[in-house]
């Protein structure tokens, strides 16, 4: 668990309300399942790609950072090689940076593909449903950039983390996730079923134009 600074905790609170407590989780929770079942034909399809592409296993689990500090397994297709951490790959040392870079050379072309067009994140949509995510919060970081936080940036972790979110269709939701926390504290303090519902319709085009994350 990665804890939050307690002066952070003065400054912001989690949200309160209806919508918070009992719509968003069963909204979550219903449309996640929906969802999931909706995108089951193309989850498969993607999963024999990576299967025949890349071999067993298809599913990659990765430890993230959710509400309250709380540590979780956030499950993704894989797109990099078996042995990605035995190879010398000419990537920078900061996590924070090359992480999610494209042009590290351990990705398959399947790989790229799949992240390209966010394919490779359709299993998460069965952490929505397991309660470990939200449909829209912020994106949920790895434990080892969370440990460098600054004490403000643990106020993100007052609410679920999102399969999508406000740093997805800004226009400023370019670069890395942890240099943009004032978007997610941004959604933070505008959380409501009107923001949520307009958030996820936005994403798909800017799925399609490659920005999101």
């Amino acid at each position: 668990m990665v804890a939050p600074d307690e002066s952070a905790d003065a400054v912001i609170q989690a949200p309160r309300g209806v919508y918070v407590r009992l719509v968003k989780p069963a909204f979550d929770r219903v449309v996640g399942f929906c969802t999931f079942v909706v995108l089951a034909p193309l989850t498969v399809v993607v999963a024999l790609a990576v299967r025949i592409s890349l071999g067993s296993p298809v599913i990659f689990r990765q430890r993230r950072v959710g509400r309250d500090g709380e540590e979780f397994d956030v499950y993704k297709f894989r797109t990099m090689r078996r042995d990605r951490r035995r190879q010398q790959a000419p990537v920078a040392q900061d996590r924070r940076e090359n992480h999610k870079s494209d042009e590290d050379p351990r990705h398959t072309r399947v790989g790229r593909f799949l992240r390209k067009w966010s394919l490779d994140e359709l299993p998460q949509f069965w952490n929505v449903v397991c309660g470990d995510m939200s449909l829209v919060g912020p994106r949920p970081e790895l434990v080892e950039i969370v440990a460098r936080y600054e004490p403000w940036q643990h106020l993100r972790h007052v609410v679920k983390p999102g399969l999508t979110g406000l740093w997805q269709i800004s226009s400023r939701g370019a670069g890395m996730m942890h240099l943009h926390t004032d978007i997610d504290l941004e959604y933070i303090e505008k959380m409501s079923l009107v923001t949520d519902v307009k958030i996820l319709v936005l994403t798909i085009p800017a799925t399609l134009r490659r920005r999101g994350n």
